[in-house]
């Protein structure tokens, strides 16, 4: 168990939270949330001691082990995988340290044997003779091959180093684990991977995520951070939304009876307990959720943009065909014989294991590069509006954001009240739209260009890793806004619950050409398995 008594943050006169009294018990996978700024990295490093609180103190039962997933990609350089993976275990790899640092004395003492007796026990105690073969295994299921197991860390792409680190968090099943955004640069294999372990886990898990689908697997609880506040709730993060929403709902519905409304929460949490007993969690977190009482539910705080995307012109049926498109990079052919008819009001979502391949596709077709051969065409009626997956070039200026937005406005709307109304439904308001626009934050930025393709009023809007820097308000919003978009929508995205409840069709690109489906990102899912399960069979 670890517990947070009487903890408080303070940065000179702002508080980042006060009086946090909270104690994370084994068995549970605690989901911590909260806007961006609210403090949810830096509780967890309260949480590891990284960091030292204002007032109070973070206690751990006596004898248990900490392990963390660590940010820092370059620590471990000069270290073999297999080593780094093993050093998630600290006393085990101090203990393996010191006992080869006795064995290769050239003067092995009586005394030297005693102590290389003592640490053998130690040792044979904690598994240690299976120590590289666990982290092995370790490293295969978070597909590190084998080969790759005894290189030095810098010889790894920047994605295999994120599995690494994650492989040297997880390693010996800590009693406590701490993971911030362990999702980040994983394909979908290996979070499924990660899903599944920590679904099997069985000691406390604490971690940070904006991958919704992710929460929603692995939580047995979420620790909300709002307004200087930590508050504990039972259920997984799509519980706590919808039922803070249902809540909100109810405390605005002023003549509605307690009755009323202690009717229809219990029904809501009848519902979901039901709906839970079907997916991959354990027997035991299903039964948490019947134990919820009507009182633990309330209204969120948090502020919501609203992301409303209205056509000024409706599409005819030409919307887009592309013809035997190709591109290469350095030598390096991304996508060839690339064929593509788009029907109206197709949502799709682009896959691809090089996504070199998709963002170079959408600035093809934004006109920002060209094909190497090939062509494509937009139907006549079509108005695009673009989000790129780096958007440094919009923001180079010192423009505020009123002046910024409206650059992008047609002439008889750069109207400033005109312009003020974008920025607030993007949750810039008051003295925030003087800001400069080359200071912002990723997440700013990016609520900015939401504003600029909210005001172009397109019907296709293409869209490259939308959720990027967004928080999760934001990227509820966002993915909300889509669903109820009436026109095309092309896009790519590692958000499995954006892609899942957006798209309608499948588009992988490999670099031969594409393999097309008309179906939901889960049955895509799920194709793919039965397909890799038969050809393991006859392999």
């Amino acid at each position: 168990m670890i517990a947070a008594n009487n903890v408080s943050l303070q940065f000179g006169k702002r508080v980042l939270f006060d009086e946090v009294n909270l104690k994370f018990t084994a068995g549970n996978c605690y989901g911590v949330i909260g806007a961006n700024g609210a403090g949810k990295s830096t509780f967890l490093k309260i949480l590891s001691g990284d960091i030292e609180p204002t007032r109070g103190n973070v206690s751990i039962e006596p004898g248990k082990r900490m392990a963390v997933l660590r940010q820092n990609h370059y620590e471990f350089d000069e270290v073999t995988v297999l080593d780094t993976v093993m050093m998630g275990h600290t006393k085990l790899w101090s203990i393996m340290k010191e006992k080869d640092a006795i064995y290769e004395k050239p003067d092995f003492s009586e005394e030297d044997g005693i102590r290389a007796s003592e640490l053998e026990a130690e040792f044979t105690e904690m598994n240690g003779w299976n120590a590289q073969s666990d982290a092995a295994a370790l490293l295969s299921g978070l597909g590190i091959t084998e080969k790759d197991h005894y290189k030095l860390v810098k010889e790894l792409s920047g994605n295999q180093k994120v599995r690494v680190l994650l492989a040297q968090a997880i390693y010996g099943n800590p009693d406590i684990l701490i993971l911030d955004e362990p999702t980040n640069d994983l394909d979908l294999i290996t979070i499924t991977w990660l899903e599944d372990f920590l679904l099997e886990f069985p000691n406390t898990v604490i971690v940070v995520s904006h991958d919704r689908h992710f929460l929603d697997t692995v939580s047995t609880h979420i620790v909300d951070i709002d307004f200087k506040q930590v508050k504990l709730y039972t259920g997984n993060y799509s519980f706590w939304y919808q039922s803070s929403q249902l809540a909100l709902q109810q405390r605005s519905s002023a003549n509605k009876k307690a009755e009323d409304k202690k009717k229809e929460l219990q029904e809501f949490i009848a519902r979901f307990s039901a709906n839970a007993s079907k997916s991959r969690q354990a027997t035991s977190r299903r039964k948490l959720l019947e134990k919820i009482s009507v009182d633990d539910i309330q209204p969120s705080t948090r502020r919501y943009p609203a992301i409303i995307y209205q056509q000024k012109r409706v599409a005819g049926d030409q919307i887009l065909q592309i013809e035997n498109l190709r591109y290469s990079l350095n030598g390096e052919t991304l996508f060839k014989n690339l064929d593509v008819y788009v029907n109206k009001g197709d949502k799709i979502a682009f896959l691809s294991k090089n996504g070199l391949a998709i963002s170079s596709l959408f600035e093809i077709l934004n006109g920002n590069l060209k094909a190497d051969s090939g062509e494509f065409k937009f139907g006549q009626t079509i108005t695009t509006a673009y989000l790129p997956s780096n958007n440094e070039a919009f923001f180079q200026s010192d423009d505020n954001l009123i002046d910024w937005l409206r650059q992008f406005a047609e002439e008889e709307n750069k109207d400033e009240v005109y312009i003020r109304g974008f920025l607030g439904k993007m949750l810039f308001s008051g003295e925030e739209v003087f800001k400069k626009c080359n200071v912002l934050s990723g997440g700013e930025k990016v609520r900015c260009m939401v504003s600029r393709m909210m005001l172009a009023g397109a019907n296709l809007l293409i869209l490259d890793e939308p959720t990027n820097h967004l928080d999760l308000e934001s990227i509820q919003a966002f993915n909300n806004a889509l669903k109820d978009f009436p026109g095309t929508v092309l896009f790519t995205s590692h958000d499995h619950e954006f892609t899942q409840t957006v798209a309608n069709r499948i588009i992988e690109i490999t670099p031969n050409g594409c393999i097309d489906k008309l179906m939901t990102y889960d049955e895509y899912i799920e194709n793919e398995k039965v397909a890799e399960q038969k050809e393991a069979m006859y392999a």
